[in-house]
């Protein structure tokens, strides 16, 4: 059937799956420059749109048994000569001086043409007499100077690609952009970190790529690993990559296996086949970065095991028995054999691991090895794998600490400074909240660690393992190189006091103490089925119940955590709703940037690393300024301003309620945790107790019992497939 064209305005979402991007619309067709009055049912797979925009769409009419004439889209366009389009344009951010006010009054003197009229001469923007003089110089000289980026814009709105997320595409291609995506539109989604598949494959449609080609196949292919790899495997079985691509890309499997088959002709994926290898004898399928890392970390290790340290004439092992003698006598700390057999093996092993849950004794455990070093005059380094870990491990030991990008020296424009080339200076590199150290890297730090270093990792191996793929500390304790002591011993707890008790009481698969018994746990139940009434609780247990009984603040002391975004008390239901009472509309100054409101005093959270601002991936702060007229927000992170441009604030979302998984190597005096049913799929054992145990002071959750006997019954930690103890154990069959 032969492809049609035809151009609207979208009148109506009827319906849409976010999973699938399958959509069903009203569009009110264009007919010259009248709109028809009959609405046009269009359906189709495509990203999300609006009411109000205006799209162009090609495909072929078919007609529907029950619902009639229907028009089937196989691509869609935005269309950007309309009003809206063109201020979404000039108040992306892109161009400095030029605010949502800014633009409208830039529309109204020039019309939908501004964005032309303002390429042929720039400084016509004077001709604007609301904007005053020096603002229009300004904006003049931006626009002379960020056309390439305007005209990306531009070209990647007409596929429905936000101003925040083509202002990255820009960055990371620069003037090539257009050209890159022509020549490769899945080079995106394989590239720009939040670019969803589907935006890409439809950009591709759109440029005239067949459904069936081999390029597309093979960029699910890639793809596909991709996003097992976020999910948190290093490698992928076979079978499963053949039925993700063909189920993401709906081709025949056959096709998805002969894009498997070039890749691997073209070396462009690494194959394991053995008889008894990662994953039994199903050969397995591994990105190159991914395989390089995993291969190297295991030859690392092995190398680190074997290697001796010498031992400098000043620092000597102590005399153990004196050591603790001193240790108990002189700082009141009297370490049990358990904590005494780790001080030791941090000095003499390689390779050591200290493990345990909370009021163990961790962190004691850890000075006392710190001291010992000290005692030694030992070099040692202290990391994390986040900021608030870094901080958290300085307070602590009152020692310097950082992150573990920031002590290997990363810059995004240099990449990590210290590397086998250039590698670090010491005798220990001590590693806490290691559960969240992901295989790439662990493999950066391994790279930068001269054979003849000492390496401790410390952390709850039961807690949630790393947001990134593998599952390293897990796979270091099973690969038997390390000397391993698991703390099992609970120090730290009172009389009245369940929240240490509750966790380690989840973690042996029984159910925690619910009778509101103690002075720190407490569960308020809802009837199952009322996800509204939960989260009325949680509002109301934040905003008035934990301050009126404990003196917490709801915003500085208060954490609600939750498994998921989506749902009556998804994470995004809980900010929407926690915004409004914590800090209403009206009390402070708001901007909406993109799909977000801001609003002075908002707690917010970052959701990827910055180097340059020294800020990082779980850092929350609170917003303490909004400059329309600069596009700028100003931020406390701890204790430390840090100013965002309107472009940067994609980075930013609201923290009033956040992820279990973000919540990770951080701690909050109290912790509210909504529990329902309806969370099914995320209730896990595991990322129950990992959310329990962010709690200083304070746990309370509410929802279903039900619902937390469901996460304590499942012990099943989710599935990884990691091959490092496999690469460890055996020499690999090299493809």
């Amino acid at each position: 059937m032969p492809s049609e064209t035809i151009e609207g305005v979208v009148e109506a979402i009827i319906f849409r799956n976010d999973d699938s991007g399958w959509t069903v619309l009203s569009l009110a067709v264009n007919s010259g420059r009248s709109v028809q009055a009959d609405e046009t049912v269009v359906v189709g797979k495509f990203t999300e749109l609006q009411p109000g925009e205006t799209v162009r769409f090609s495909g072929s009419w078919t007609v529907h048994k029950e619902y009639g004439e229907q028009f089937k889209a196989d691509s869609m366009h935005l269309v950007t000569t309309t009003q809206e389009s063109v201020e979404t344009i000039l108040s992306s951010g892109i161009i400095e001086g030029i605010g949502r006010q800014t633009a409208m009054q830039i529309l109204k003197h020039f019309g939908t043409n501004a964005i032309d009229i303002l390429d042929a001469d720039p400084e016509r923007i004077h001709e604007v007499n609301s904007i005053p003089t020096k603002r229009a110089t300004i904006i003049a000289t931006s626009w002379a100077e960020q056309r390439g980026s305007r005209t990306a814009m531009v070209f990647l709105q007409k596929y429905g690609i936000t101003a925040a997320l083509a202002h990255r595409i820009y960055e990371t291609y620069g003037d090539e952009t257009i050209k890159t995506i022509q020549d490769d539109p899945y080079k995106l989604a394989l590239d720009i970190e939040g670019f969803d598949f589907k935006a890409a494959d439809q950009i591709a449609r759109g440029l005239g790529l067949s459904p069936e080609s081999l390029q597309r196949a093979k960029a699910g292919v890639l793809f596909a690993l991709t996003t097992l790899s976020s999910e948190g495997h290093v490698y992928s079985p076979r079978p499963l990559l053949i039925e993700k691509t063909a189920s993401l890309l709906d081709i025949p499997e056959e096709v998805s296996d002969s894009a498997i088959s070039a890749l691997l002709r073209n070396r462009e994926v690494i194959s394991i086949k053995s008889k008894s290898g990662p994953s039994g004898n199903i050969e397995v399928i591994y990105s190159l970065a991914m395989f390089d890392d995993e291969t190297g970390v295991a030859e690392q290790l092995k190398a680190l095991a074997a290697t001796k340290s010498p031992t400098k004439k000043k620092a000597k092992v102590p005399d153990w028995p004196v050591f603790f003698e001193k240790l108990a006598k002189d700082d009141k700390v009297t370490l049990s054999a358990q904590q005494q057999d780790a001080v030791r093996a941090a000095v003499e092993h390689k390779l050591s691991v200290l493990t345990g849950g909370p009021g163990t004794g961790k962190t004691t455990t850890l000075r006392a090895v710190i001291q010992a070093l000290d005692v030694m005059h030992a070099e040692y380094l202290l990391a994390s794998p986040t900021g608030r870990a870094a901080r958290r491990l300085n307070e602590a030991t009152q020692r310097p600490a950082s992150t573990i990008h920031r002590l290997l020296g990363y810059s995004e424009e240099g990449g990590f400074a210290y590397d086998e080339s250039n590698p670090l200076d010491g005798d220990v590199v001590i590693v806490d909240e290691a559960s969240m150290l992901d295989l790439g890297l662990f493999a950066r730090l391994l790279d930068a660690m001269p054979p003849t270093m000492r390496l401790m990792l410390v952390g709850d191996v039961d807690q949630l393992p790393s947001v990134g793929a593998g599952d390293v500390l897990r796979d270091v304790i099973a690969s038997g190189l390390a000397h391993v002591t698991r703390l099992d011993f609970i120090f730290r707890q009172s009389s009245d006091s369940h929240v240490a008790l509750n966790a380690h009481r989840i973690n042996k698969g029984e159910m925690p103490d619910l009778s509101n018994a103690s002075s720190d746990f407490f569960m308020f139940g809802v009837p199952e089925g009322e996800g509204g009434s939960v989260l009325d609780l949680v509002v109301d247990v934040v905003r008035n119940r934990i301050p009126t009984k404990f003196g917490l603040d709801p915003l500085n002391d208060v954490q609600v955590l939750a498994p998921m975004y989506k749902g009556d008390v998804g994470i995004h239901a809980l900010n929407e709703r926690l915004q409004a009472v914590l800090n209403p509309v009206g009390r402070n100054v708001d901007h909406r940037i993109g799909e977000r409101t801001f609003r002075i005093g908002d707690k917010v959270i970052q959701t990827r690393n910055n180097y340059e601002k020294d800020v990082y991936n779980g850092d929350i702060g609170r917003i303490l300024g909004i400059d329309p007229v600069e596009q700028e927000i100003e931020i406390d992170m701890d204790g430390r301003i840090v100013t965002y441009a309107w472009k940067e604030t994609a980075d930013l979302f609201h923290a009033f309620a956040i992820s279990v998984h973000r919540s990770q190597g951080s701690e909050y005096p109290a912790v509210v945790i909504p529990t329902v049913p309806q969370f099914a799929r995320m209730l896990q054992r595991n990322l129950l107790y990992t959310a329990i145990t962010r709690a200083k002071k304070l746990v309370v959750l509410v929802g279903s019992r039900r619902a937390i006997q469901m996460a304590v019954e499942n012990d099943r930690v989710a599935h990884r497939y990691s091959g490092l103890v496999w690469h460890i154990q055996h020499s690999p069959d090299m493809p």
